[in-house]
């Protein structure tokens, strides 16, 4: 800190975060050297201010056909700002030019799963969040690119055929099911016998 001189009695502390709880003590110096600092003064609050600090790692994905799930890594509190902290989620399809926008009044949140049976299963969409709290909006993230959820397969494996290799053993091989825009990535498959 600046020292000041021994002549002026109160000093402004500058470069404090809003809305934090403060306590201040006061050293006297001289030529010989510093003093005992004196009791701390009583716990001071700064006042509240709109948040300045974006939700970090945005991304998603996920979640059942017709839903875009976004997910965020929540503000700290002492990075809040004020009382009545929520999250501000927008979203567009890619190509499109009218955001989407919601609202999420909950300091903990870090989801947002957004429900739209029009939605085409595995569509891109740009994606920011924000942050606001009862003295107004603060930023938003940059766009990150989040998927909706996937459908499931809507064909079935091709050319299924079996080999006996024993008395109690069957080879089944079948032609894998291309990725395409509708089915998505084929986590599995499932072997039934009839």
């Amino acid at each position: 800190p600046e020292v000041i001189n021994g002549r002026t009695h109160k000093a402004t502390v500058v470069d404090l975060s809003p809305w934090v709880e403060y306590e201040f003590r006061v050293v006297a110096s001289n030529g010989v050297g510093i003093g005992e600092p004196s009791r701390p003064s009583a716990l001071l609050k700064t006042k509240a201010a709109a948040p300045v600090v974006a939700p970090t790692n945005i991304s998603g994905g996920g979640g059942s056909r017709s839903e875009l799930v976004i997910t965020w890594e929540p503000v700290p509190e002492e990075l809040q700002n004020g009382e009545g902290f929520g999250y501000i989620v927008m979203f567009r399809p890619l190509g499109s030019t009218t955001w989407t926008k919601a609202v999420v009044a909950s300091v903990e949140a870090s989801k947002y799963i957004y429900r739209n049976e029009s939605i085409t299963p595995l569509s891109p969409f740009e994606v920011k969040v924000g942050v606001y709290n009862n003295e107004g909006e603060g930023t938003l993230s940059s766009i990150s690119i989040v998927y909706s959820g996937e459908d499931e397969p809507q064909i079935a494996p091709a050319g299924a055929s079996a080999l006996s290799i024993s008395a109690a053993e069957v080879e089944v091989s079948w032609q894998p099911i291309a990725w395409n825009r509708h089915t998505g990535r084929v986590l599995g498959y499932e072997v039934r016998q009839l």
